[in-house]
């Protein structure tokens, strides 16, 4: 049986030694895994989104080198990791997800959190610090401003993803703009046109069912339940999958009884 290594390290306090007994290095799940160490240039030029692969990553290391405001680092099927940096008094933005449960992690900083129902009024409020995490229902109206006198960092894990794959905002400007400047509101991490690119295989397996002469009742319940699953952050491909699968075994009824309608 294998055993990993025994590591013991001290707590952290500012402006002390850290003692680590054992391995000290971690394995990026890149092509011929590439060790790290704490060199922050290297982590620097490796900060970019490694979608949906394996990946580990010292964390508290890569959330203090990132220097934007927002950069994508892990983006799946079912959530999403982006790491943050709020510049001395400069706040993420007033903001609700309706769909999307939330969670912050304060590697560094201090601050000042609010949550409520309604934008109108954020009736709860925390100050937080390093090692503070944070979670942040859907639905819920919530803002977290940096009210110390260094840099806030944070890495952030929206379930599912609420930004598009590879997203880096280097400033709070480019993420306004980017997100909601020339007409192009996203939705979900999306804009209409992108959402639109995202569901074409669903639109061409609709298509090649209505040439086979499918009935539309069944057509359309398959659909309607893929894009349901797409909405609950399946990829089009695994919700067609998904929905066939019910009907090829007979877990939805219904489906079997009206494609032979």
């Amino acid at each position: 049986m294998y055993y990993a290594p025994y590591m013991y390290q001290y707590p952290y306090y500012a402006n002390s030694p850290q003692y680590i007994y054992g391995n000290t290095h971690g394995y990026w799940a890149v092509p011929n895994e590439v060790a790290f160490g704490s060199h922050h240039s290297y982590y620097e030029n490796v900060l970019k989104d490694y979608g949906a692969n394996p990946f580990v990553i010292n964390i508290n290391e890569a959330t203090k080198v990132n220097q934007t405001f927002r950069t994508a680092l892990w983006t799946g099927n079912r959530l999403q990791v982006t790491l943050m940096s709020l510049n001395v008094g400069e706040d993420i933005g007033l903001e609700i997800h309706p769909e999307v449960d939330q969670f912050l992690r304060i590697e560094q900083g201090q601050g000042i959190v609010q949550m409520g129902n309604s934008k109108d009024n954020l009736n709860l409020q925390w100050s937080v610090f390093d090692d503070t995490a944070v979670v942040i229902p859907a639905g819920t109206w919530h803002n977290l401003t940096n009210t110390g006198n260094v840099p806030l960092k944070l890495y952030s894990i929206y379930a599912p993803p609420n930004h598009p794959f590879g997203t880096v905002h280097k400033t709070k400007a480019d993420a306004m703009e980017m997100e909601h400047g020339n007409g192009n509101k996203k939705y979900y991490g999306k804009t209409p046109d992108e959402w639109v690119k995202h569901t074409e295989f669903l639109v061409k397996e609709g298509m090649e069912d209505v040439e086979r002469g499918i009935n539309m009742t069944h057509i359309l319940q398959e659909f309607i339940l893929m894009g349901v699953l797409v909405g609950k952050g399946y990829s089009p491909e695994k919700a067609y999958e998904t929905v066939e699968e019910w009907e090829r075994t007979g877990e939805s009824q219904i489906l079997q009884q009206s494609k032979k309608m």
